[in-house]
Formats: C-alpha cells, structure tokens, sequence
C-alpha cells in the first residue's frame, strides 16, 4: 500500500476492524503524512495475547479520525487519551444485517433442509481462532467441548481449523461425530440464513457474536473476554472459554425479551461519510 499513495494520492487513508492489513494501511497513511480514519476504533478485549487487540490499540493511534460503533468504545479512547477525532456513528456490520437478513432468512429452510436439519433446532458452531486451535492442549479442549454438545450441530470448519485437526488426528473422529453436519466455509449469504435460523450461535469469532446479536440468535462464546461486551451485559451472549459444562449450563438459559440497538438504526455507513467529508 505504501508504493500506491505516491501515485493515487489519496485525501485519506480508510481502514476497517482489526486484521493485520488495517494496521498496515494505518501505518502507510501515518508515515506519508496522511490522515487515517479507522471505522469500529476503540474496540478493546483488553487481552494483549490476541494479534488483533494489539493491531486495534495501534491502529486507533495512529488514526486522525476514529469512528466508533458504540458508546463503550468511545470510552475506551477516552480512557487512552486518543489523540484523534472520535465519534460515535453506530456499527456498518448493522447497515448490512438490516439489508440482507431478510432475504437471507427466506433461504434458511433450503439451506437447513439441504443439511439435513430443522430451522431453530440446530446449533451453529464455528472455531477458528489461533488461541484456540494452534494449541493442541486447547484443541483438544474444543473437542471435548463438541463431544458434549447436543445434536444437531452445523459447524462450517475454516481451513485452518481443519489442517489442526488433521494434524492432531482428530479430524476421523469429527466427521464420525454423531450429529455434526460439516461444510465447507460459507459465503455471507449463505452463513447469515443459517445463523437466523440457528436455537444458538456458538463461536470463537469478534464478528460473529454482533451478527447473533444483530440476527436474535443467543451466543456462546468459546472466549474468556469479548470486544462485544455489551452484547455480554444485554444478556445476548455468555463467554465461556472452552468450559464444555459451562457452553451446555448457557444452553439451557432464556434470552432477554427485549433486544436493544445497541449498535445503530442502519445508518451507519451515512455518518461516517459525513464524518470523513469533515476532515
């Protein structure tokens, strides 16, 4: 990205989330004297070990202009004494689930059919984490944990959790897992019809706890600590780590009635346009 600024020469350098690339285009925009705007800053686990809390924290400093998805993490660069512009514009993630969880909820008894389940009786898993699967000890927790979940279960297996398993000799003993309906990675479209249409999110992803939250669907997290805490404190999402008793103590909990906006009303996507036309 560095060798494209000279010649695009752009008015402002955006990044998005927490990957290793938003923080590589945060430091091109920062050393070609660029402002950066960073969509969803300040969110914080406030647990170092993961790669993408470290990528946040720098990230939020080099940015010029921080665009935040709730009020926490405002408070969050408050707390750090961000130096940049922060506003609170709600979450882009909402302006997409507004825009596609009708359609895709049409598509969910297809999709449950084709799997061989029933809409609102499945469980919907998924596992990818490098905490969780690159450490065998902790690998082996996870499978312990599948070991115990009540049928049926749909878990679409990333890559690179299947390469681990694999290597562990533990990938056999998954497909003959009473109840488990692999597939293969899933398209948005695809992942959100089955997440509507799911009794209960299970999950090791940042992303995939809001779009529970965003879809109705309960979440447990095999995590100890969550960007998303106000999905925690809505009473939406329960962390558990790789506790097996505690993922099926939190399957027997009712979710709240109400489920507030916790994260914007879908325009999103507006205000930080609004925002960026301001630098």
């Amino acid at each position: 990205m560095a060798g494209l600024i000279p010649e695009v020469e752009p008015d402002a350098v955006l990044v998005y989330g927490d990957t290793n690339s938003t923080l590589a285009g945060a430091q091109a925009g920062a050393r070609a004297q660029i402002p950066v705007v960073h969509v969803e800053a300040g969110m914080r686990s406030f647990d170092l070990t993961m790669p993408e809390e470290r990528n946040r924290i720098a990230t939020d400093r080099l940015s010029e202009l921080l665009l935040c998805s709730s009020d926490t993490s405002a408070e969050n660069l408050r707390n750090e004494g961000i130096a940049g512009r922060v506003e609170v514009v709600g979450d882009v993630m909402v302006d997409v689930a507004l825009r596609w969880q009708p359609e895709a909820r049409e598509r969910t008894a297809d999709l449950a059919a084709n799997l061989g389940v029933q809409p609102h009786r499945y469980l919907l898993l998924t596992a990818h984490r490098a905490g969780n699967v690159d450490d065998p000890e902790r690998l082996n927790k996870l499978m312990d944990l599948l070991r115990a979940l009540p049928p049926p279960v749909v878990f679409p297996v990333h890559p690179r959790t299947r390469a681990r398993l694999q290597t562990l000799g533990l990938w056999d003993e998954l497909i003959e897992m009473k109840g488990m309906h692999l597939t293969e990675p899933l398209g948005y479209a695809e992942f959100t019809a089955l997440l509507c249409g799911a009794r209960e999110m299970l999950t090791d992803s940042g992303g995939v706890q809001k779009e529970a939250y965003l879809a109705g669907v309960p979440c447990i997290t095999l995590r100890a600590n969550t960007e998303w805490v106000e999905t925690v404190d809505a009473g939406w999402n329960t962390l558990v780590d790789l506790d097996a008793r505690a993922a099926l103590a939190a399957l027997e909990r009712k979710p709240p009635t109400d489920r507030p906006q916790l994260y914007g009303d879908g325009h999103a996507a507006e205000r930080c346009v609004a925002a960026i036309g301001s630098l």
